[in-house]
């Protein structure tokens, strides 16, 4: 990469969008995360409203909250892309699957906002949390 490549990559602007992307990302991970693990009444509506088993929650939940941990952890770059696809799949899922019971544009939302979050935090990452 030249100087100003190089520049760009390391820019206190990219650097703070990176984080204020990646931490609403990990703070969607780790608080959605524990209140699928806890079974709370709403996101059991949801998940019996899109047709899923109930079981299927906590599985789900469990890897939430270990690719929001996975985001932060230092040093492990691959893991962080694996975490990445992980929830660009969820979220991609979660659109498909509220379309699919005919749910409206409001129900889409969500997804497609946290979709461009993983997105907006993978392309802006800072070098050294690339593989």
């Amino acid at each position: 990469m030249n100087a100003v490549s190089n520049q760009a990559v390391s820019s206190p602007g990219r650097l703070i969008a990176y984080w204020i992307t990646t931490g609403v990302l990990v703070a969607e991970c780790l608080a959605g995360g524990v209140m699928g693990l806890l079974e709370l009444e709403p996101f059991v509506g949801i998940i019996r409203h899109l047709g899923y088993p109930i079981y299927f929650m906590t599985i789900h939940s469990v890897w939430y909250v270990l690719a929001g941990i996975a985001l932060l952890v230092p040093g492990v770059p691959l893991l962080k892309e694996w975490a990445y696809a992980g929830l660009f799949f969820t979220y991609t899922g979660a659109l498909v699957s509220h379309l699919a019971v005919g749910d409206g544009f409001p129900s889409i939302v969500a997804p497609l906002v946290f979709m461009g979050l993983v997105v907006a935090s993978w392309a802006l990452r800072p070098s050294e949390r690339r593989p």
